[in-house]
């Protein structure tokens, strides 16, 4: 098993799934800049390393994230708005590397997802829930906006309409009504969380990782770029995966695949 820690987060992998994890959970995992920076640098060094494999996003203790670290935020008055914009800017950056990150990155969700804790789960591509876990973006009912890319991501995920109310009613909405508006994938058992999301990782093993990275990059810029300029973006995409030394690997496991599945079929 491949090991990568810092601080306050730990990244392990074994068989190609990276379990990143963050670790505060005297805290609820909630964030600082210290956490910020460990993450950002665990991910850049998934990142280098240049492997296969798909990244599970997940929280020790009782909680995913409970969104700004409470003892932090009350710096924040005290620190100059260069500071705070500095903040801001790594943070987001940090979330940033799990959007652009070309490998598939489930969010396994459980106790708690405020704020940024929430807005780091809607980075991800795929976002697995434990029952019972509480989610939402409550910064206007601190005179906040949401400014980790929660404000982008949620509408492109939920529709603009209901990424509003989120919005501007600060909601916290539970685990089911979550997976009812499409914030969720799954709801599971918080007993089969990291059951659920390893499964999911091992179905993306099945295929190419490499065809899955490149989906991810034409999937990101659906809502960006003109039908005719997208279009254009994924035939320049697949001559890409045409061209993998390893594509034919993958065409010879479907169709040997499809000759076992009809031969059980016939018995």
């Amino acid at each position: 098993m491949s090991e990568i820690k810092a601080k306050t987060v730990i990244a392990q992998k074994r068989d190609n799934i990276w379990k990143v994890i963050l670790n505060r959970p005297e805290v609820l995992n909630a964030i600082n800049d210290e956490l910020i920076r460990d993450l950002k640098r665990v991910l850049e060094a998934i990142y280098e390393r240049g492997e296969p494999g798909v990244i599970i996003l997940t929280g020790a203790g009782r909680a995913f994230c409970s969104g700004i670290d409470i003892s932090f935020a009350a710096k924040m008055s005290s620190i100059s708005s260069e500071q705070l914009r500095v903040f801001i800017k790594n943070a987001q950056e940090a979330f940033n590397l799990l959007e652009l990150i070309e490998m598939p990155t489930i969010a396994a969700i459980h106790g708690y997802a405020l704020g940024g804790g929430l807005e780091l789960a809607l980075a991800c591509d795929i976002r697995i829930a434990a029952e019972g876990t509480k989610m939402g973006l409550p910064e206007v009912r601190f005179g906040l906006v949401p400014d980790l890319g929660g404000a982008q991501r949620l509408p492109r995920i939920v529709g603009l309409g209901k990424a509003k109310e989120l919005v501007f009613t600060g909601k916290i909405i539970d685990a089911r009504e979550a997976e009812r508006i499409g914030l969720v994938n799954m709801v599971v058992s918080e007993e089969k969380l990291m059951e659920a999301a390893e499964g999911m990782a091992r179905e993306f093993l099945k295929g190419s990782l490499k065809a899955i990275g490149l989906a991810k990059r034409i999937l990101n810029r659906a809502f960006d770029l003109s039908m005719e300029s997208l279009l254009d973006y994924t035939a320049y995409i697949q001559n890409v995966c045409i061209l993998a030394e390893d594509q034919i690997k993958y065409v010879m496991k479907f169709l040997e695949e499809q000759k076992k599945r009809k031969a059980k079929q016939s018995g």
